[in-house]
């Protein structure tokens, strides 16, 4: 199935004011920023330097990655884009031998590239879907500054949540593998991920705080959180009224569920993260 509803999403053009359709529009970068949001909330930061990622600051722009089969599809209806066959795409099309580092030989094959290379992800928090119904408007709120690990096809790799309010007080939360496109070269330092305070609380509580209310905004956690079996991650949640986001006083529970094929991290590879790290 194609990626767009229509082809005049991606093709559409004019030639001396008469309605065209062109391949070289629809690889035009804007095409795609259109409907994916988030990339553009990432552009926008390295445009203000406030991130520096290492393929689009060197100018790379979708379409060097992408495939256009990808885009139009190949005849087969895939449930998502995280199905095995769905994309093409991937870190070693280009980076076909890993530099002989530590962290790859203790690795090896258990992580994706994601799981150490993507910096960050930009997480869509408290969509609002009482207002989508009404207005056909999205309305959250952006998170950013944290990254997820996940369980996907036999390998750890980056993810992120997704949570909802409908219904005044109902809650939704979803994790998913994800893969965000801040991605920098050298990878995260061995201490990111193992014996953090994060670890540590998550395996002696059970439990961890990720967002919460602080002067009447929403905002989260920094750094890596794994996303581990039986682990509760608590999360605040907010109202939209008359254009304002409003602290819900008694959420319900929020309903759970990991899709786009990804699994919590075992109990045995959170044993693994609580190692601490041998200084050399």
């Amino acid at each position: 199935k194609c990626h767009a509803e229509t082809c005049d999403r991606c093709h559409k053009t004019e030639v001396n004011g008469i309605p065209a359709y062109s391949v070289k529009q629809a690889k035009f970068m804007e095409n795609c920023l259109n409907c994916h949001k988030r990339e553009k909330t990432l552009l926008e930061l390295i445009k203000k330097g406030e991130i520096q990622e290492v393929h689009f600051s060197k100018g790379m722009e979708c379409m060097n990655c992408h495939t256009a089969r990808e885009i139009h599809g190949d005849g087969k209806r895939y449930v998502s884009m995280r199905e095995k066959g769905a994309m093409e795409t991937k870190c070693e099309n280009c980076h076909q031998e890993r530099p002989a580092t530590i962290s790859h030989k203790i690795h090896k094959d258990k992580l994706d590239c994601t799981a150490c290379h993507v910096h960050q992800v930009i997480t869509c928090a408290n969509c609002h879907m009482d207002t989508e119904v009404k207005t056909a408007k999205r309305i959250s709120i952006p998170l950013r500054n944290w990254v997820f690990l996940i369980n996907y096809n036999g390998k750890v790799v980056s993810g992120n949540i997704q949570t909802f309010v409908v219904n005044k007080n109902q809650t939704f939360i979803i994790y998913a593998p994800y893969f965000s496109h801040d991605v920098i070269k050298p990878g995260r330092n061995c201490e990111d991920c193992h014996g953090t305070d994060v670890v540590k609380q998550i395996d002696k509580r059970g439990e961890i705080e990720i967002t919460y209310v602080e002067n009447g905004t929403l905002a989260n956690i920094k750094g890596v959180i794994p996303i581990v079996e039986g682990v509760k991650y608590k999360n605040a949640y907010m109202d939209y009224v008359d254009g304002k986001w409003i602290p819900l006083e008694n959420p319900e529970e929020p309903l759970q569920q990991f899709v786009a094929f990804g699994e919590p991290l075992t109990k045995q590879q959170l044993k693994k993260l609580l190692l601490p790290v041998k200084k050399r």
